[in-house]
């Protein structure tokens, strides 16, 4: 059993960094076909026919590789140990091996992480997995997603309080505008908008996790498609060249709240190929 979950850890991660959902390829070629200015056009069809290359060669989607985030669930009857999530550590740690994940974990005590003095781990399973997110699933199995997450948008994600006034407008005014300025500094667009909303800073980030896992290019709520519409009407564009094409879906969950005057707000810019993501059932 041992050698069976990480050989499946180790595919899906190979996967997530490597091949676009069959949903988003969909939304590219959505977005080309509506696409007017030339140049943003050009822009989709390249990051398309990139995507196509990396999935036939296994490759990776882009030079940077990205930090594997996971969400585990587990079903009413499921449970989970220990060595199981030492048999997940492996199959992350083989399957940046083998995609290959770029080199970037950063060696040394405290910090020495911090100011990279401790230098570069040259081996690409140096780089470890962020905490892993467990939730809870209707169906009976033990069920992995793992997300490579990529340095820009952390770069260009914003997480913070939003003054609600007792207003859903008044917090959807606030994310257009942070989107429109992240997108805007992003440069590897067009984007997939990541948003969570929660109780705290961390509730936040995690439901912008889960917006990802959940989140559908097919289907858009009401709040994601005008979120989606606004930002692109700011006409940023591919790589910010102009066009139709800033944002090819928002993905936006809301958790529990507080009676508070405000709501925490996490936002994460995807860059053009991501969500990078892929699932598999472990049990």
């Amino acid at each position: 059993m041992t050698n069976d979950i990480a050989a499946l850890v180790r595919d899906c991660l190979v996967e997530a960094g490597s091949t676009f959902r069959e949903d988003k390829k969909a939304a590219y070629r959505r977005a080309i076909d509506k696409e007017e200015q030339a140049h943003a056009k050009w822009v989709l069809q390249t990051v398309l026919e990139n995507a196509e290359a990396a999935e036939k060669n296994r490759s990776p989607l882009c030079d940077d590789t990205g930090i594997p985030h996971l969400v585990l669930e587990l079903g009413p009857d499921c449970a989970i140990s220990g060595r199981m999530l030492d048999d997940i550590r492996e199959g992350v740690r083989q399957g940046l091996c083998q995609l290959p994940g770029r080199p970037m974990g950063i060696m040394g005590d405290d910090s020495h992480r911090i100011d990279q003095s401790g230098g570069l781990n040259p081996d690409s399973a140096g780089v470890e997995s962020a905490p892993i997110l467990l939730r809870r699933c209707e169906e009976n199995v033990i069920r992995l997603h793992i997300l490579m997450f990529g340095g820009g948008p952390a770069i260009r994600g914003k997480t913070y309080r939003i003054f609600h006034r007792h207003s859903t407008q008044v917090v959807l005014d606030e994310i257009v505008n942070w989107a429109q300025e992240s997108v805007a500094q992003l440069g590897c667009s067009p984007c997939t908008l990541a948003i969570g909303v929660g109780r705290s800073h961390f509730e936040a980030a995690a439901m912008m996790l889960q917006a990802q896992v959940d989140g559908s290019y097919d289907h858009q709520s009401e709040m994601e498609a005008e979120i989606t519409r606004r930002v692109n009407e700011a006409r940023i564009g591919p790589l910010g060249l102009g066009g139709s094409t800033s944002v090819l879906a928002t993905f936006m969950k809301v958790g529990p709240q507080r009676a508070s005057g405000v709501r925490i707000v996490c936002l994460r810019p995807t860059c053009c190929f991501e969500p990078r993501i892929a699932t598999v059932q472990l049990q």
